[in-house]
């Protein structure tokens, strides 16, 4: 018998699944090792954010190229009870140490960003914290955090089989470890990623787990892993201190949002790129309500005409929000002003039905990635949205010793332009695209769902939330339709294998600089999940209907 199952190399995205039903409770990951993980938290009593920081831990040991707790994370929590929405920002800041003039003549980094891989690209990771704070301000209090994380330690500590489509991910990120750090090892087994089917161990990662578990957030950025990072980072130049793990903080507070016909969309605000979901969001509505388009739900789906209005408002969301968002507590971001009637109304006026723009440029409002993503929705009703990521495949690729965990790559984020908001500065938060969303109808949850995928997240939001609002498409459907995505570096439109040739002879004939994108490659497109809530009006029992991504191992599962 071999001691794997196989080694594909070019895995077809061919989706037959159906959508999830359940009526207690469900949880919708890109590991389905990582799913049963929040299930085993849901039947213990625990809530909807303590099962979705099980989940986060699981699928930092199952997927430690996408996540971990060397990342970043961001969630939204819906509670029941108050029929509200709060967000939680769990990202962290530049080193203090850290300037633009130190990268340039110290470090001799000449480039309008951070390269990626790079040791100075390592932001005080903030995944930690933010588990720690979403269980404290958002948790039953039925469990602790030991409780909470004991089904990752175990994964971790036994093993589990590398799933399909994650091992080649793992096995494209091994080279950025072995380069990256002397500890690289720790996440491969004997110097090779693992193959499909094959048993990886983690043990390191389960006695940092078992400290986190023990010490809290404190047992993260003091103490032994906190000297690892320090050691492997200040080995490799990082400006990186003991003070700025220690001075880590998550911060939390009430999303943005905007409604769209009777839906409103709640994301969380900057420095996360949530606002150009809703800008997106915003702009679509307001071509409606003119009568520049017709309604959404009477064009062909991605057909031309439908195809054309989602990357054209696209493109003028992206402007507004690669300009504006940055860390707001070092420049104001005029959110209100940017998600006005007036300024939506301005920047609609810009739309083309028959061609796209060669040159879109920010407005001026008055006033003013590998990723993972996961919800869950609990017995009670409540539902936590999260996204934890660490940038680009194993962040950094530096590995503290002893630790099982990569450091994230988040601040390649910042700009070096000194004049732009998002410039890099101490103590600063970088621009970041991980971003859950939630959408209500009259403050009750109607669906939790997120895209994950660098700057496709806001992208794959808008098109995901149009096909279930407007097309009528359960989680499920929407999750597998083929979907586009703008290249923010070049401006060239990226489209899923499966959209109708035709429409992307019209979409260059409208000058759109389009491509078609097949096989593993269409991981582009992002991994998303969804979990979606209605009332059986026969019975009046509460239904839930949940969607897992086909470009992942992932699945939904609900009781």
């Amino acid at each position: 018998m071999a001691s794997f199952v196989q080694q594909n190399v070019d895995i077809p995205y061919t989706s037959r699944r159906s959508a999830v039903y359940g009526t207690r409770y469900m949880v919708a990951s890109t590991q389905p090792l990582a799913t049963d993980a929040g299930l085993q938290i849901l039947a213990k009593g625990g809530n909807a954010a303590d099962a979705a920081v099980a989940v986060a831990a699981a699928l930092g040991v199952t997927e430690p190229f996408s996540t971990g707790l060397g990342g970043d994370c961001f969630c939204l929590f819906y509670s029941a009870k108050d029929r509200s929405v709060r967000y939680l920002n769990g990202s962290g800041r530049a080193p203090a140490g850290l300037t633009i003039d130190r990268l340039r003549n110290e470090f001799g980094i000449s480039g309008s960003e951070i390269p990626f891989h790079n040791v100075h690209g390592a932001t005080v990771p903030g995944a930690a914290a933010g588990w720690v704070d979403t269980v404290t301000h958002f948790g039953s209090g039925n469990l602790s955090l030991a409780d909470i994380i004991q089904p990752a330690i175990e994964l971790a500590e036994h093993g589990f089989p590398v799933g399909e489509l994650t091992a080649p991910f793992w096995r494209a990120g091994a080279e950025v470890l072995l380069k990256a750090s002397p500890n690289g090892g720790e996440l491969l087994i004997d110097g090779q990623a693992p193959l499909p089917g094959q048993v990886f161990r983690n043990p390191a990662l389960a006695s940092t787990m078992r400290h986190l578990a023990k010490h809290g957030a404190t047992g993260f950025y003091e103490g032994p892993v906190a000297d690892a990072i320090i050691e492997c980072l200040q080995a490799q130049k990082s400006a990186m201190t003991h003070d700025d793990l220690r001075a880590h903080q998550s911060t939390l507070g009430i999303p943005d949002s905007l409604e769209y016909r009777k839906y409103r969309l709640h994301e969380c605000p900057p420095n996360g790129s949530g606002l150009a979901a809703l800008l997106a969001l915003g702009i679509v509505g307001t071509l409606e309500n003119s009568g520049a388009v017709p309604p959404v739900d009477s064009m062909v789906h991605n057909g031309a005409e439908y195809l054309h209005m989602v990357i054209e408002t696209l493109r003028l969301a992206f402007a507004d929000a690669r300009h504006y968002i940055c860390d707001p507590e070092f420049c104001s971001v005029p959110v209100s002003e940017l998600l006005g009637a007036e300024y939506l109304a301005e920047r609609a006026r810009l739309y083309d039905p028959m061609h796209a723009a060669a040159d879109v440029l920010h407005g001026r409002p008055l006033g003013g990635s590998d990723t993972v993503y996961f919800t869950v929705v609990d017995q009670e009703g409540n539902a936590c949205s999260f996204v934890n990521s660490l940038y680009h495949s194993f962040g950094t690729g530096i590995v503290p010793r002893g630790c099982g965990f990569a450091i994230h790559d988040r601040g390649g984020l910042f700009s070096l332009d000194p004049s732009h908001a998002n410039c890099l500065e101490p103590g600063k938060r970088p621009y970041h695209t991980i971003i859950p969303a939630m959408v209500t109808i009259d403050d009750d949850l109607f669906m939790s769902y997120g895209i994950m995928g660098g700057y496709n997240q806001p992208q794959a939001h808008l098109q995901v939330l149009l096909n279930t609002v407007c097309f009528g498409m359960n989680p499920q459907q929407a999750l597998d339709a083929p979907r586009i995505c703008i290249q923010v570096e070049d401006g060239r439109v990226a489209i899923e294998d499966g959209v109708d040739q035709k429409t992307i002879d019209a979409l260059r004939h409208m000058g759109h600089n389009v491509y078609v994108v097949t096989g593993l490659q269409r991981s582009l497109f992002g991994r998303g999940q969804i979990i979606k809530q209605h009332i059986d009006q026969l019975s009046g029992v509460r239904v839930l209907v949940g969607g897992s991504d086909p470009r992942s191992d992932g699945q939904a599962q609900g009781r």
